[in-house]
């Protein structure tokens, strides 16, 4: 490598290292803000009511936040992105000090993370293509599903015990001191800017410039198949992470459920290590599709049979693809978009296809207790045909529906092969990442 390519590599290294601490930190954050409102409340409904403030903002003015980090220097849009969300952790930590806290609080702030992190993340996945080669941009991508991750993995379990320790507040300090040790790796830093390309160099409105996100992967039909796979598969995943819970509650207690999510946690991160050493299957359409078949067998296993274990080894297979499947797609898109563009395709490509999480997540509860629940009960419709193969009783019926979800990655794997746009999007569009 090159003293240039070197040098680059390393400053990645820097920074990816910083976003790890940070993302554990904000994980505390999610964790222990959910139990005080949960305690506070004993409202599943306000619970849920987190998640969805925590997305719907940031979805929201995505294309325009995709514009201004195209315009702005992306490693000062991370930086006072980190350290605006350290604020924010601040201020919470200072009204549970002062005995103010409410409910409505957490909304707002949980909203305001969400307006920031939809700066944070284009622009660090830009940053990701200015620094480490092309050649080197899967296995870039899976070290950053690796922090994600390790957010998901460490933080549940750290914040449990910290918050009988350190109480909320506390741990709100030490993400916040996370968020600035994001701040001094990024500091440390720089960040090339892009050349301009064609579309970059022409002068347009603000509304123009946001809407040429769309228009360039609209005018792309294999980016635009892309996104219509990932829309379909966030639908699959928004409810699976609602229902896994109840599923295996209803056959076992909730220490075991623990040991069930920990499994399921180290399929996410196993994925994640192997696709940061090895970059992933060669094209990287492969990495997507064909592990988009294999997080559907998974799927398919966890619904079986209720048995806490073979749950746990569906988990752990969907959960190894998961990774595979976002870095995959993530290095095919940072190599055919133009650098100077990125931070508004990648904000419109989030904001689409993302869009299908809260209608699973609003889906997936009424479905499961009014819908499948009731054809294996005993004596339901299913009971005497499909219930001799997947039992009936508790849990029975979300069972047969994550066998039915199971079948979304298959059609839709399927489906991307059978189309020559996402097939051959690597060979049929020209790389813009030298």
């Amino acid at each position: 490598m090159t003293d240039t390519t070197t040098t680059g590599v390393r400053a990645f290294g820097l920074v990816w290292f910083g976003q790890l601490i940070s993302s554990v930190g904000s994980g505390l954050t999610s964790f222990a803000l959910g139990v005080w409102v949960f305690q506070k409340t004993g409202s599943v409904t306000q619970f849920a009511a987190i998640a969805f403030f925590g997305a719907l903002p940031g979805l929201l003015i995505a294309p325009l936040a995709g514009v201004y980090v195209d315009r702005w220097d992306r490693r000062h849009v991370m930086l006072w992105a980190n350290l605006a969300s350290g604020l924010r952790t601040l201020a919470v930590a200072g009204l549970l000090w002062a005995d103010q806290l409410q409910v409505w609080h957490v909304y707002v702030a949980v909203a305001v993370a969400s307006v920031f992190r939809t700066f944070h993340l284009p622009a660090y996945i830009a940053a990701t293509t200015l620094l480490v080669p092309k050649q080197h941009l899967a296995r870039a991508s899976g070290m950053t599903q690796f922090g994600q991750a390790a957010a998901e993995t460490l933080a549940p379990f750290l914040a449990g015990l910290l918050v009988s320790v350190i109480r909320v507040e506390g741990v709100l300090l030490i993400d916040f001191v996370t968020f600035l040790f994001a701040v001094l790796t990024l500091a440390l830093v720089r960040i090339p800017r892009p050349a301009p390309s064609a579309a970059g160099r022409a002068k347009k409105s603000m509304m123009k410039e946001a809407a040429h996100g769309w228009n360039f992967i609209r005018e792309r039909a294999g980016l635009r198949g892309l996104l219509i796979y990932f829309a379909m598969l966030n639908l699959v995943l928004s409810m699976v992470s609602v229902l896994i819970i109840p599923l295996v509650l209803s056959v076992t207690n909730a220490e075991v459920l623990g040991r069930v999510l920990m499994i399921s946690g180290a399929g996410l991160i196993a994925g994640s290590v192997y696709m940061s050493i090895t970059g992933g299957p060669k094209p990287h359409i492969h990495g997507v599709l064909g592990f988009g078949l294999l997080f559907g067998i998974g799927l398919a296993i966890v619904g079986l049979r209720p048995h806490p274990w073979l749950i746990a080894a569906g988990l752990f297979i969907t959960m190894f693809g998961a990774p595979v499947i976002n870095g995959a797609s993530q290095a095919i898109w940072q190599v055919k978009v133009p650098p100077d563009l990125q931070g508004r395709v990648f904000a419109v490509r989030r904001m689409l296809a993302q869009f299908t999480a809260p209608m699973g997540h609003l889906l997936a509860g009424p479905l499961a207790d009014r819908v499948f629940r009731p054809l294996l009960v005993p004596g339901g419709a299913l009971a005497g045909s499909v219930g001799t193969v997947l039992g009936v009783g508790p849990g029975r019926g979300i069972g047969l529906l994550f066998i039915v979800l199971a079948a979304m990655p298959f059609l839709i794997s399927l489906w991307g092969y059978a189309q020559p746009p996402v097939r051959r999007v690597e060979e049929e569009l020209l790389d813009a990442v030298g």
